[in-house]
């Protein structure tokens, strides 16, 4: 409705607004539970709220999918992931710069570069996984791309546990 168009601007912002407030929400939700069931916020952050965020790249996907664009939804989770890292990651730490004086934050995680590192593996193997099944979507894909990501959660995790040591920590970058 052309009546309605003036109020995109206020109709965007409130919705940035309402997902911004969920979200605070949910990471403040996640750190409560883990806490109270003795779980790292690591560990929560890299199984709960992960699978929390992507659900709504899940459903895209499927939905688009099921239209015969499956190019749209692989490059939607690709594209939502890169959005997620360059803009998602630094916009918080520039905002608090900018009200800390440009002070430094510090980011302490177990295992940061082989988790880096792990992520880029996992990335080829999906590359690699893909071309086996020559470019097609099908349920041996789909298969190996949940095998991947369980292989992902468990190294990550027994990273962020310490249980396997990784070579290279943050403080000695």
């Amino acid at each position: 409705k052309k009546k309605s168009r003036k109020y995109f601007p206020l109709s965007f912002f409130g919705s940035i607004s309402w997902i911004a407030g969920f979200s605070y929400l949910m990471v403040w939700w996640a750190h409560q539970v883990g806490e109270t069931i003795g779980i790292t916020e690591e560990i929560m952050g890299l199984t709960i709220l992960a699978a929390g965020t992507s659900i709504p790249d899940l459903i895209t996907s499927v939905i688009v999918a099921r239209k015969g664009l499956g190019d749209m939804a692989v490059s939607s989770s690709v594209g939502s992931n890169i959005f997620d890292i360059t803009v998602g990651l630094p916009l918080p730490w520039l905002l608090h710069a900018f009200i800390n004086n440009f002070s430094p934050i510090i980011v302490s995680s177990n295992g940061l570069f082989c988790a880096i590192v792990l992520l880029f593996i996992m990335l080829l193997f999906v590359i690699l996984s893909i071309g086996a099944c020559k470019w097609k979507m099908n349920k041996i894909l789909g298969l190996i791309m949940f095998i991947l990501y369980v292989v992902f959660l468990v190294v990550s995790v027994l990273l962020e546990q310490k249980t396997i040591e990784c070579p290279v920590t943050v403080g000695s970058l």
